[in-house]
């Protein structure tokens, strides 16, 4: 191929082998043939209902809120209810009580029914008992809000309501407001059951004698850990002002002699030594490349040989474009203003760089919950 010809598909240029399909896919007229046309008209109809569902996706999630925070769900539990029962109930007027209902009963929350009034639907009871997804939900307003000017939290503001709600992030230690502690704790605990039960089934933990579960939180993770195995001893370590909620975990789910709390930040203090295997759970993302670099090296150095690294978080920005990690946790941690989604492949790379090996990177059973990164640090005979 000659340099002319390479040129005519170099970057900044159009692609002729499909640009120019492009170019009449976008004019108006070719749309209004395309929907009547007998060939085309599904195709095009299915492109317009797909792009219509991103265009009212923020209603939708309103909606939901709106139902969360109305607790209409719970209330729906014990039976069917009226519009004007419901308005009553929260203060709502039955008229705008009926719209809400009817969206919600679009997105497969509630049900009518035939006689009159609204029940629970699967979808609706299933929302509740995913663990922490209605405090996710509550908690999107700060979400919400940095994103009602995309543009604006593209380009970087000075200060976000996602930055303010997790002050841990910064590296903070005395000065942490401990009800914001308290607020991320709970929050992460809920959300992190989820988490633990995914990696659960991604990374046998079996063979484990000593794990040390890094930015720990109250134990969740842990907990789960201890409870599917009898064997491993487990160590948490985080800020001291994130971990006085896990000894209330631990006694209540009769843990205590097998756990060891170390408060410290890996920012700043040593890791102990001992685990064979540590694990970093929803850690790296909340942090900037030079920070997970310096974590994955201490991690390195506190691991003895042949000892195991288990990462699991949400995963985006890889070759295959992902829903969850792309568009959700990838603009989550830009408004969060310290952290980003990683690819699996960009994670392992990073490992390497920190001198792991035997890097795997499971097929995930929920990708919009998590994805799992393990690493081993080489043997000498190796």
């Amino acid at each position: 191929m000659s340099d002319t010809a390479h040129d005519l598909t170099g970057p900044g240029l159009p692609d002729w082998r499909g640009g120019w399909l492009n170019r009449l896919v976008a004019r108006p007229a070719f749309q209004s043939w395309a929907s009547r046309f007998p060939l085309t008209r599904r195709r095009a109809r299915r492109d317009g209902a797909a792009l219509f569902e991103i265009v009212q996706g923020f209603v939708q999630s309103q909606v939901l809120m709106a139902v969360v925070e109305l607790d209409l769900l719970r209330r729906l539990r014990g039976g069917p209810q009226t519009a004007q029962g419901l308005g009553r109930a929260t203060g709502i007027a039955a008229d705008r009580m009926a719209v809400l209902l009817q969206a919600a009963a679009a997105l497969d929350l509630v049900k009518r029914k035939r006689r009159g009034g609204y029940a629970l639907a699967r979808k609706g009871a299933a929302l509740m008992g995913v663990p922490g997804l209605e405090a996710m939900i509550r908690h999107h307003k700060a979400f919400y809000a940095d994103l009602s000017d995309p543009v604006a939290l593209l380009r970087g503001p000075e200060r976000t309501e996602l930055s303010e709600f997790w002050p841990y992030v910064f590296g903070a230690r005395g000065d942490v407001d401990p009800e914001a502690a308290r607020r991320y704790s709970d929050l992460m605990a809920q959300s992190q059951l989820l988490v633990a039960q995914d990696t659960l089934r991604a990374v046998s933990f079996r063979e484990t004698k000593r794990l040390m579960d890094i930015g720990g939180g109250t134990g969740a993770f842990l907990e789960a850990v201890g409870t599917a195995h009898a064997g491993p001893e487990l160590v948490l370590f985080d800020l001291p002002q994130v971990t006085p909620g896990a000894t209330a975990r631990f006694e209540a789910a009769g843990l205590m002699d097998r756990v060891t709390i170390q408060p410290g930040s890996f920012r700043d203090d040593p890791l102990p030594r001992g685990a064979d295997t540590i694990s970093l759970v929803r850690v790296l993302y909340d942090h900037q490349d030079q920070t997970v670099a310096a974590l994955l090296a201490s991690v390195f150095a506190a691991l003895p040989e042949g000892g195991r690294l288990v990462i699991s978080e949400p995963m985006g920005g890889g070759a295959k474009p992902d829903r969850a990690g792309d568009i959700y946790f990838a603009f989550y941690t830009m408004a969060m203003q310290t952290g980003r989604t990683r690819s699996a492949q960009e994670i392992a790379r990073l490992c390497a760089e920190a001198g792991f090996t035997d890097i795997n990177c499971p097929q995930p059973a929920r990708n919009y919950v998590t994805r799992v990164v393990t690493a081993q640090k080489p043997k000498l005979s190796d």
